[in-house]
């Protein structure tokens, strides 16, 4: 008998993780990509490879294993304020 095997709830957060590795990568690869078509193929596996991490996201957080909270207002006003100071294309 295997006595080392994974939770579901484990085998999903490493699943998330995963993503968000995998999507880091790819976002690197588009960035610094020479040329369009490179750059066009390496954004639609992105854009994938996002769905599949937010389809995860939405799971887990359905089954009650990644909680969030909405941020109060007033913190979100004053993100808002911060980075529109510091924005030089406005």
């Amino acid at each position: 008998m295997n006595t080392n095997q994974f939770s579901e709830r484990a085998m999903m957060d490493d699943i998330l993780s995963t993503q968000k590795f995998i999507t880091s990568g790819y976002n690197t690869g588009a960035n610094e990509a020479a040329a369009p078509v490179v750059k066009n193929t390496l954004m639609t596996i992105l854009q994938e490879e996002h769905s599949i991490g937010h389809d995860v996201f939405v799971e887990m957080q359905n089954r009650g294993w990644y909680q969030t909270e909405n941020a109060p207002q007033d913190k979100i006003n004053q993100t808002k304020q911060k980075y529109a100071a510091n924005c030089c294309c406005c």
